[in-house]
This record gives C-alpha cells, sequence and structure tokens, in this order.
C-alpha cells in the first residue's frame, strides 16, 4: 500500500474513533435528565446524528475497525455538565475541531471522486453546523459569565493587594485577614452598583442578576483569600498561601472563560496573574513604608 494510502487509512481510524466518541457523548448529554431542558435535548440528540454520519463516512475506509468506546471520557464530559453547564460541556467538545479539520483537510486529495461531496459535506459540519448548534444551547448563566469574571479579577488584584498592603502597615495576620474581609464586603456592593448600572446600557439580561453575580462572586473570592490569614501568624505563609489560592482562582475562571468565549487562556491568565503580583508588590512595599515611616508598631 502507498504512504498516501496509509495515511488515508490512518485519519479514517482516528476520524472514527472521535465522531464516534462523540456521538456517544451527545447521545448521553441528550438524555433529558441531563440536558434539563426537552429543546436542549433535541439539538443534542441532533449533534449525536451528525456524529455518527461522519463517523459511517469515515468507516468506509476501514470497515474491519472496531472502535474502543471509551467511557471515561464520556463520563466526564458528563461531569462537566454537572460542575459547569451545558454551555461549557458542549464548547469543551468542540476544542478540538480545528485539529480535527486540520487533519481531514490534510487527506482531503486522497479521498475517492465518488466521496468527495459527502467529504465536504462533513467538513461544512465541522466548521459551521455544529457550533450554530451550540450557539442554541447557550444557558442563562452564559450570558453573566462576564460579570462573574468582573467580580473575580477585581477582588483578586484589591484584596491581595488589601492584604499586602496591611501586612506591610500592622504586621498582624489577623487584621490583616479582617481588613481584606471588611474591605470585600464595602467593595462588593459598590461593585453590585456599579454592575446593575452597567447592565442597564443595553445589557439583554437582567440587570439585578447582573449585580448579583457579581457582587457575589467579588464577596467569595474576597473571604477565600482571606481565610489563610485566621489560620496561621506567619505572615509568609499566609500571604504565600492567600496567593496561591488566587492563582487556582485566576486559572478556573480563565480557563472556564476560554473555553464559553472560543479565546485563547495563556495571554488573559498571565495578565491577571500580572496585575495581581505587581500590585501586591507595591502595596506590600508602601504598607512597609507608612509603618517605619509613622512608627507604628501594631
Amino acid at each position: 500500500m502507498s504512504e498516501s494510502g496509509s495515511q488515508l487509512l490512518e485519519v479514517a481510524r482516528v476520524g472514527c474513533t472521535d465522531e464516534y466518541l462523540d456521538h456517544l457523548t451527545y447521545k448521553r448529554l441528550s438524555n433529558t435528565r441531563i440536558a434539563k431542558n426537552e429543546r436542549f435535548s433535541e439539538i443534542l440528540a441532533g449533534l449525536s446524528a451528525t456524529e455518527y454520519r461522519h463517523y459511517e463516512f469515515w468507516r468506509r475506509y476501514v470497515p474491519e475497525f472496531q472502535v474502543k468506546a471509551n467511557s471515561f471520557r464520556v463520563d466526564l464530559i458528563v461531569l462537566l455538565r454537572v460542575l459547569f453547564g451545558l454551555t461549557f460541556a458542549v464548547r469543551y467538545l468542540d476544542r478540538h475541531e480545528a485539529s480535527v479539520i486540520k487533519r481531514y483537510r490534510a487527506v482531503a486529495e486522497l479521498i475517492p471522486p465518488q466521496d468527495r461531496k459527502a467529504f465536504d459535506e462533513m467538513l461544512r459540519d465541522e466548521e459551521e453546523h455544529e457550533k450554530e448548534f451550540g450557539q442554541k444551547i447557550e444557558t442563562s448563566s452564559v450570558h453573566y459569565i462576564s460579570f462573574v469574571v468582573l467580580g473575580l479579577a477585581d477582588a483578586l488584584v484589591e484584596i491581595t493587594g488589601i492584604h499586602a498592603g496591611s501586612l506591610g502597615i500592622y504586621n498582624s495576620t489577623e487584621i490583616s485577614g479582617l481588613a481584606g474581609v471588611v474591605a470585600g464586603a464595602a467593595a462588593s456592593l459598590a461593585m453590585s452598583s456599579a454592575a446593575f448600572a452597567q447592565a442597564k446600557q443595553g445589557f439583554t439580561g437582567s440587570a439585578r442578576l447582573s449585580a448579583v453575580y457579581t457582587g457575589v462572586s467579588y464577596f467569595i473570592t474576597a473571604v477565600i483569600l482571606a481565610t489563610p490569614y485566621f489560620l496561621t501568624p506567619s505572615q509568609v505563609v499566609a500571604l504565600s498561601a492567600s496567593l496561591v489560592l488566587a492563582v487556582i482562582i485566576v486559572a478556573s475562571i480563565t480557563y472556564y472563560s476560554s473555553v464559553i468565549s472560543g479565546k485563547g487562556f495563556s495571554r488573559d491568565f498571565l495578565e491577571i496573574l500580572g496585575i495581581m503580583f505587581g500590585t501586591t508588590l507595591v502595596l506590600y512595599l508602601l504598607g512597609s513604608f507608612i509603618r517605619i515611616a509613622i512608627g507604628m508598631t501594631i
């Protein structure tokens, strides 16, 4: 067999596996108990049928090939749906589409003329139809993700800075923790008001829910970041633990947002980290300078 023929068969085997597993996953998600919505269930069933057609296309080149069903992969997607919502689970599945399309296009010239129409239709499905289906199953919470990110990002920068500045001034982890909680409560109310006003300017969702998402995410983040300061008298341990928690939160929300929006992860993640650590360092130095300048001994 020629090298080009072997390449086509290899892509066909990989295509069979990917498409069949995606078919099983969408079929599992279409279960109304998981989808929680009959319309969503129908859309997911349509996606499942589309993936099965793609599987059948590739199987014509490797009829003897048997796909080994990977139940772990299917269970993982169902778990993501439970934890992060249906839209996230479907968008997570779609993230590998770019590499799939690239792999398919690499063997486009090897597809027999009688199969080219079906091949082109499959590519169109991969490029357009499935993304259109994905947009139809956006849950209401997705519309408010920007407000959650706003609350989290502001809290991460401001609260870590407040903790660091308070440590520099007071030299006490408990006081620094309290300062973060009090400031977080006040700032969460201010952020809620700002989000409410912002949502009033042309946002299609609820302004009240926007305010709630922003304020609650801000205050919860402030409490999480303050917790280490009440558990240890060591400034280094408290600040380090709080920053580790902050990095985990940044990574989680940035990844979630990148999956939902289809944007890159690294740039946004590094930008927020850079601002957060820069603010922490500057405010700690400022707090230390103030303490030394006025001779505080608290």
